[in-house]
């Protein structure tokens, strides 16, 4: 009997989109595993998912996988680290100045973009809470004072008409020295070691393959972007797909260390729990 498909998330953004295409579509195969129909959504919605087991195979943020130590281990392929690719934290107001009063818009509360901002200004507690797509109207509204978007949103916010207070991908990057972990792929620790490193390595050859088709999942990723602008969308890829997304190498792996660290001593996830990763 064939063992059940493994069902498998990931964002409909085009980072994701273009990663995935090739593995989701069978221009690359697994041996002796299948996958389900992807689900994609929210990078937000896969990370409260994943807290629930929902899914075999998941993109994850990397403030949520801090929190799923115990039951999801790290794959070196897809995920979204680097440098120049952080977070924004914006305003309408370019005098505003960051204290504990303020109300900060969140692109989800176990987003790395929510994380960075705890690290970066430890002194806020106002957040709320909102779709990534959202937060750049409720700071232009005034619904909040500031906000942290992602995505393409960092391409976008001064056609807004909107200012950056500060980049909290440069500011970690001062800080620690480190490229910033944004995001990962996932697979629930319970499978077995062989089907963990086969996902790992199909997610791999789905990029190699893509980079020599680069045209190949245009209309894919257009498909699930939310901004349909042909240069916007390459300019996202670029800077969010590298090769950190192919091996994250030991320079990958220290800077999650480092993040994951940072967080346990802001004491924003559990003191047990160890990293494991497949190579």
């Amino acid at each position: 009997m064939n063992p059940a498909p493994l069902s498998i998330g990931f964002s409909p953004c085009p980072n994701d989109t273009h990663i995935f295409y090739a593995l989701v579509h069978g221009l690359v195969s697994l041996e002796g595993i299948a996958l389900s129909e992807p689900v994609l959504a929210d990078v937000e919605q896969l990370n409260r998912w994943a807290m629930q087991g929902r899914l075999d195979v998941t993109k994850l943020s990397f403030h949520a996988l801090g929190h799923l130590l115990d039951d999801y281990v790290l794959l070196t392929a897809g995920a979204a680290l680097g440098r120049g690719c952080g977070p924004l934290l914006i305003t309408a107001d370019a005098s505003f100045r960051v204290d504990e009063k303020s109300c900060i818009a969140i692109p989800g509360a176990y987003t790395t973009a929510a994380l960075l901002l705890r690290l970066f200004a430890p002194e806020v507690s106002r957040t709320v809470v909102m779709r990534f797509d959202e937060i750049m109207a409720a700071v232009q509204k005034g619904t909040v004072d500031a906000g942290v978007i992602i995505h393409e949103g960092r391409f976008t916010y001064r056609e807004q008409g909107l200012f950056c207070l500060q980049d909290l991908g440069l500011w970690w990057e001062e800080e620690t020295g480190f490229p910033l972990p944004l995001g990962c792929i996932a697979a629930r620790a319970s499978l077995p070691a062989r089907v963990q490193r086969e996902v790992n390595q199909g997610i791999r050859k789905s990029l190699q393959w893509i980079r020599h088709h680069p045209d190949g999942g245009r209309e894919y990723i257009r498909k699930h972007a939310q901004e349909l602008d042909d240069q916007v969308l390459a300019s996202h890829i670029d800077l969010y797909v590298n090769d950190f997304s192919l091996q994250l190498g030991d320079e990958g792996i220290g800077a999650v260390q480092e993040l994951l660290h940072r967080g346990r001593k802001q004491g924003l996830f559990p003191e047990e729990g160890k990293l494991r990763w497949v190579g």
